[in-house]
Protein backbone atom coordinates (compact mmCIF):
# COMPACT_ATOMS: atom_id res chain seq x y z
CA UNK A 1 0.00 0.00 0.00
CA UNK A 2 1.38 3.41 -0.96
CA UNK A 3 1.34 5.77 1.99
CA UNK A 4 1.01 8.92 -0.11
CA UNK A 5 -0.35 10.08 -3.42
CA UNK A 6 2.17 11.83 -5.69
CA UNK A 7 1.13 15.25 -4.40
CA UNK A 8 1.22 14.13 -0.79
CA UNK A 9 4.69 12.66 -1.35
CA UNK A 10 5.96 16.07 -2.50
CA UNK A 11 4.41 17.72 0.55
CA UNK A 12 6.02 15.06 2.76
CA UNK A 13 9.46 15.64 1.26
CA UNK A 14 9.13 19.39 1.76
CA UNK A 15 8.06 18.86 5.38
CA UNK A 16 11.03 16.58 6.01
CA UNK A 17 13.45 19.28 4.86
CA UNK A 18 12.22 21.34 7.79
CA UNK A 19 11.45 18.65 10.36
CA UNK A 20 14.64 16.62 9.96
CA UNK A 21 16.64 19.49 11.43
CA UNK A 22 14.51 19.62 14.59
CA UNK A 23 15.35 17.78 17.86
CA UNK A 24 14.56 14.08 17.99
CA UNK A 25 14.92 13.36 21.72
CA UNK A 26 13.73 14.87 24.96
CA UNK A 27 10.75 17.20 25.43
CA UNK A 28 11.51 19.04 22.18
CA UNK A 29 11.53 15.79 20.22
CA UNK A 30 8.23 14.77 21.79
CA UNK A 31 6.75 18.16 20.88
CA UNK A 32 7.83 17.70 17.25
CA UNK A 33 6.24 14.26 17.16
CA UNK A 34 3.01 15.62 18.68
CA UNK A 35 2.89 18.54 16.21
CA UNK A 36 3.32 16.19 13.24
CA UNK A 37 0.60 13.94 14.67
CA UNK A 38 -1.81 16.89 14.79
CA UNK A 39 -0.94 18.04 11.27
CA UNK A 40 -1.43 14.57 9.82
CA UNK A 41 -4.74 14.19 11.64
CA UNK A 42 -5.89 17.50 10.14
CA UNK A 43 -4.81 16.32 6.69
CA UNK A 44 -6.71 13.06 7.11
CA UNK A 45 -9.80 15.11 8.08
CA UNK A 46 -9.56 17.21 4.90
CA UNK A 47 -12.95 16.24 3.45
CA UNK A 48 -14.80 16.07 6.77
CA UNK A 49 -13.28 19.37 7.93
CA UNK A 50 -14.29 21.09 4.70
CA UNK A 51 -17.86 19.81 5.04
CA UNK A 52 -18.09 20.88 8.67
CA UNK A 53 -16.79 24.35 7.78
CA UNK A 54 -19.42 24.65 5.04
CA UNK A 55 -22.19 23.55 7.41
CA UNK A 56 -21.14 26.16 9.98
CA UNK A 57 -20.63 28.87 7.34
CA UNK A 58 -23.99 28.36 5.68
CA UNK A 59 -25.71 28.35 9.07
CA UNK A 60 -24.27 31.81 9.77
CA UNK A 61 -24.57 33.56 6.41
CA UNK A 62 -26.92 31.66 4.06
CA UNK A 63 -29.67 34.04 2.86
CA UNK A 64 -33.20 32.81 3.34
CA UNK A 65 -34.29 34.03 -0.10
CA UNK A 66 -31.43 32.45 -2.07
CA UNK A 67 -32.38 30.70 -5.32
CA UNK A 68 -30.27 27.68 -4.35
CA UNK A 69 -31.26 26.09 -1.05
CA UNK A 70 -28.67 25.57 1.64
CA UNK A 71 -28.91 21.77 1.46
CA UNK A 72 -28.52 21.75 -2.32
CA UNK A 73 -25.47 24.00 -2.03
CA UNK A 74 -23.94 21.58 0.49
CA UNK A 75 -24.62 18.65 -1.85
CA UNK A 76 -23.06 20.34 -4.88
CA UNK A 77 -20.12 21.61 -2.82
CA UNK A 78 -19.46 18.10 -1.50
CA UNK A 79 -19.41 16.74 -5.06
CA UNK A 80 -16.96 19.44 -6.15
CA UNK A 81 -14.69 18.81 -3.15
CA UNK A 82 -14.58 15.10 -3.95
CA UNK A 83 -13.81 15.73 -7.62
CA UNK A 84 -11.15 18.28 -6.69
CA UNK A 85 -9.47 15.88 -4.26
CA UNK A 86 -9.26 13.26 -7.00
CA UNK A 87 -8.10 15.71 -9.67
CA UNK A 88 -5.44 17.17 -7.38
CA UNK A 89 -4.34 13.67 -6.32
CA UNK A 90 -5.19 14.26 -2.69
CA UNK A 91 -7.21 11.05 -2.60
CA UNK A 92 -6.82 7.71 -4.35
CA UNK A 93 -9.42 6.25 -6.70
CA UNK A 94 -9.81 3.23 -4.41
CA UNK A 95 -10.65 5.56 -1.52
CA UNK A 96 -13.20 7.39 -3.67
CA UNK A 97 -14.91 4.08 -4.42
CA UNK A 98 -15.16 3.25 -0.73
CA UNK A 99 -16.52 6.74 -0.04
CA UNK A 100 -19.22 6.10 -2.66
CA UNK A 101 -20.16 2.91 -0.81
CA UNK A 102 -20.34 4.93 2.43
CA UNK A 103 -22.66 7.40 0.72
CA UNK A 104 -25.00 4.66 -0.48
CA UNK A 105 -24.98 2.78 2.84
CA UNK A 106 -25.50 6.01 4.80
CA UNK A 107 -28.27 7.33 2.58
CA UNK A 108 -30.17 4.03 2.83
CA UNK A 109 -30.04 4.26 6.62
CA UNK A 110 -31.03 7.94 6.52
CA UNK A 111 -34.16 7.17 4.48
CA UNK A 112 -35.25 4.55 6.98
CA UNK A 113 -34.35 6.51 10.12
CA UNK A 114 -36.08 9.72 9.03
CA UNK A 115 -39.22 7.75 8.17
CA UNK A 116 -39.07 6.27 11.68
CA UNK A 117 -38.77 9.73 13.22
CA UNK A 118 -35.25 9.29 14.60
CA UNK A 119 -34.23 12.71 13.26
CA UNK A 120 -35.37 15.26 10.69
CA UNK A 121 -33.98 17.65 8.08
CA UNK A 122 -35.93 20.87 8.68
CA UNK A 123 -35.11 22.70 5.44
CA UNK A 124 -36.26 22.26 1.85
CA UNK A 125 -34.09 20.95 -0.98
CA UNK A 126 -34.31 19.75 -4.56
CA UNK A 127 -31.64 17.03 -4.40
CA UNK A 128 -33.31 14.62 -2.01
CA UNK A 129 -34.81 11.17 -1.68
CA UNK A 130 -38.00 11.36 0.34
CA UNK A 131 -37.22 13.42 3.44
CA UNK A 132 -33.45 12.98 3.06
CA UNK A 133 -31.32 15.64 1.32
CA UNK A 134 -28.50 14.01 -0.62
CA UNK A 135 -25.79 15.99 1.13
CA UNK A 136 -26.44 13.84 4.22
CA UNK A 137 -24.78 10.81 2.64
CA UNK A 138 -21.56 12.79 2.44
CA UNK A 139 -21.50 13.05 6.24
CA UNK A 140 -21.04 9.27 6.35
CA UNK A 141 -18.59 9.55 3.46
CA UNK A 142 -16.57 12.04 5.55
CA UNK A 143 -16.06 9.34 8.19
CA UNK A 144 -15.03 6.87 5.50
CA UNK A 145 -12.68 9.40 3.92
CA UNK A 146 -10.99 10.06 7.27
CA UNK A 147 -10.52 6.37 8.10
CA UNK A 148 -9.23 5.49 4.63
CA UNK A 149 -6.78 8.41 4.57
CA UNK A 150 -5.52 7.92 8.11
CA UNK A 151 -4.92 4.21 7.46
CA UNK A 152 -2.34 4.95 4.79
CA UNK A 153 -0.99 8.31 6.01
CA UNK A 154 -0.10 6.76 9.36
CA UNK A 155 0.84 3.44 7.72
CA UNK A 156 -1.31 1.55 10.19
CA UNK A 157 -0.40 -2.04 11.04
CA UNK A 158 -2.08 -4.43 13.46
CA UNK A 159 -1.19 -7.21 15.86
CA UNK A 160 -3.76 -9.58 17.30
CA UNK A 161 -6.22 -8.79 14.50
CA UNK A 162 -9.23 -11.16 14.39
CA UNK A 163 -10.08 -13.28 11.33
CA UNK A 164 -11.30 -10.96 8.59
CA UNK A 165 -14.60 -12.79 8.06
CA UNK A 166 -15.56 -12.27 11.70
CA UNK A 167 -15.20 -8.49 11.36
CA UNK A 168 -17.33 -8.50 8.20
CA UNK A 169 -20.01 -10.55 9.98
CA UNK A 170 -19.96 -8.14 12.94
CA UNK A 171 -20.28 -5.09 10.68
CA UNK A 172 -23.22 -6.69 8.85
CA UNK A 173 -24.96 -7.51 12.15
CA UNK A 174 -24.48 -3.94 13.40
CA UNK A 175 -25.92 -2.50 10.19
CA UNK A 176 -28.95 -4.81 10.30
CA UNK A 177 -29.55 -3.92 13.96
CA UNK A 178 -29.73 -0.21 13.11
CA UNK A 179 -32.90 -1.11 11.19
CA UNK A 180 -34.19 -4.14 13.08
CA UNK A 181 -34.24 -2.65 16.58
CA UNK A 182 -37.33 -0.67 15.57
CA UNK A 183 -39.25 -3.96 15.26
CA UNK A 184 -37.46 -6.52 17.45
CA UNK A 185 -35.39 -6.29 20.65
CA UNK A 186 -32.25 -4.14 20.35
CA UNK A 187 -29.12 -6.31 20.51
CA UNK A 188 -26.57 -3.50 20.65
CA UNK A 189 -25.34 -4.58 24.11
CA UNK A 190 -24.51 -7.96 22.62
CA UNK A 191 -22.82 -6.24 19.69
CA UNK A 192 -20.68 -4.21 22.10
CA UNK A 193 -19.70 -7.45 23.81
CA UNK A 194 -18.80 -9.18 20.53
CA UNK A 195 -16.78 -6.12 19.49
CA UNK A 196 -14.83 -6.27 22.76
CA UNK A 197 -14.16 -10.00 22.38
CA UNK A 198 -12.99 -9.68 18.78
CA UNK A 199 -10.76 -6.64 19.18
CA UNK A 200 -9.66 -6.87 22.83
CA UNK A 201 -6.19 -8.14 21.87
CA UNK A 202 -5.85 -5.99 18.75
CA UNK A 203 -3.20 -3.28 18.81
CA UNK A 204 -2.78 -0.68 16.09
CA UNK A 205 0.78 0.39 15.26
CA UNK A 206 1.08 3.71 13.47
CA UNK A 207 3.93 5.86 12.23
CA UNK A 208 3.89 9.55 13.06
CA UNK A 209 7.29 11.03 12.15
CA UNK A 210 10.42 9.44 13.55
CA UNK A 211 8.70 6.83 15.66
CA UNK A 212 6.07 4.13 15.54
CA UNK A 213 3.48 4.31 18.30
CA UNK A 214 0.82 1.85 19.37
CA UNK A 215 -2.52 1.81 21.14
CA UNK A 216 -5.37 -0.68 21.68
CA UNK A 217 -7.65 -0.55 18.66
CA UNK A 218 -10.75 -0.36 20.88
CA UNK A 219 -9.38 2.87 22.37
CA UNK A 220 -8.85 4.22 18.85
CA UNK A 221 -12.47 3.41 17.97
CA UNK A 222 -13.68 5.25 21.06
CA UNK A 223 -11.59 8.37 20.37
CA UNK A 224 -12.82 8.64 16.78
CA UNK A 225 -16.43 8.06 17.87
CA UNK A 226 -16.03 10.80 20.47
CA UNK A 227 -14.85 13.32 17.88
CA UNK A 228 -17.73 12.35 15.59
CA UNK A 229 -20.10 13.02 18.50
CA UNK A 230 -18.54 16.49 18.89
CA UNK A 231 -19.01 17.08 15.15
CA UNK A 232 -22.63 15.93 15.41
CA UNK A 233 -23.25 18.54 18.10
CA UNK A 234 -21.94 21.17 15.69
CA UNK A 235 -24.17 19.76 12.94
CA UNK A 236 -27.32 19.93 15.06
CA UNK A 237 -26.40 23.38 16.39
CA UNK A 238 -26.21 24.52 12.76
CA UNK A 239 -29.64 22.92 12.14
CA UNK A 240 -28.25 20.78 9.35
CA UNK A 241 -30.36 18.05 10.99
CA UNK A 242 -32.28 17.85 14.27
CA UNK A 243 -33.14 15.20 16.81
CA UNK A 244 -36.50 15.15 18.59
CA UNK A 245 -36.50 17.88 21.22
CA UNK A 246 -34.10 20.13 19.31
CA UNK A 247 -36.70 21.77 17.06
CA UNK A 248 -37.49 24.69 19.35
CA UNK A 249 -34.04 25.36 20.81
CA UNK A 250 -30.71 23.59 20.46
CA UNK A 251 -29.65 21.17 23.17
CA UNK A 252 -26.52 18.98 23.15
CA UNK A 253 -26.82 15.60 21.48
CA UNK A 254 -27.35 12.89 24.08
CA UNK A 255 -24.17 11.15 25.16
CA UNK A 256 -26.05 7.89 24.51
CA UNK A 257 -25.55 8.62 20.79
CA UNK A 258 -21.86 7.95 21.38
CA UNK A 259 -22.67 4.24 21.51
CA UNK A 260 -24.38 4.39 18.12
CA UNK A 261 -21.39 6.17 16.64
CA UNK A 262 -19.06 3.62 18.22
CA UNK A 263 -20.91 0.84 16.44
CA UNK A 264 -21.02 2.83 13.22
CA UNK A 265 -17.26 3.18 13.56
CA UNK A 266 -16.98 -0.61 13.33
CA UNK A 267 -18.93 -0.63 10.07
CA UNK A 268 -16.80 2.21 8.72
CA UNK A 269 -13.53 0.60 9.76
CA UNK A 270 -14.44 -2.76 8.21
CA UNK A 271 -15.45 -1.10 4.93
CA UNK A 272 -12.08 0.65 4.83
CA UNK A 273 -10.27 -2.67 5.39
CA UNK A 274 -11.74 -3.78 2.05
CA UNK A 275 -9.15 -1.55 0.34
CA UNK A 276 -6.52 -1.26 3.10
CA UNK A 277 -6.33 -4.84 4.34
CA UNK A 278 -4.95 -5.09 7.89
CA UNK A 279 -1.23 -5.88 7.87
CA UNK A 280 1.18 -6.84 10.60
CA UNK A 281 4.16 -4.63 11.48
CA UNK A 282 7.43 -5.46 9.82
CA UNK A 283 9.93 -6.93 12.27
CA UNK A 284 12.36 -4.32 13.59
CA UNK A 285 15.87 -4.91 14.91
CA UNK A 286 15.98 -5.23 18.68
CA UNK A 287 18.56 -2.49 18.96
CA UNK A 288 16.13 -0.09 17.29
CA UNK A 289 13.43 -0.68 19.88
CA UNK A 290 12.58 2.12 22.25
CA UNK A 291 10.79 1.31 25.50
CA UNK A 292 7.68 3.35 26.13
CA UNK A 293 4.55 3.42 28.21
CA UNK A 294 1.21 1.91 27.30
CA UNK A 295 -1.06 2.68 25.47
CA UNK A 296 1.18 5.00 23.44
CA UNK A 297 4.54 3.30 23.12
CA UNK A 298 7.01 4.11 20.41
CA UNK A 299 10.02 2.92 18.50
CA UNK A 300 11.88 4.34 15.50
CA UNK A 301 9.89 3.89 12.30
CA UNK A 302 11.66 1.27 10.21
CA UNK A 303 8.98 -0.42 8.11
Amino acid sequence: MRRFTSVEARIDRAAHRVLDSLPSIGPSGALVEFAVFGLKQAWACLFGGAMLALIIGTRLVWPGDAILTRYDFLFLAALLIQLAMLALKLETLAEAKVILIFHIVGTAMEIFKTSAGSWIYPEESFFRIGAVPLFSGFMYAAVGSYLARISRIFDMRYTGYPPFWTTVALAAAIYVNFFAHHFVPDIRIGLFAVTAVLFLRTTVHYRVFRFRHRMPLLVGFLLVALFIWFAENIGTWSRAWLYPGQEGAWTPVSIHKLGAWYLLMIISFVLVTLIHRPRQPNPAPEQASVAATNPLSRRPASD
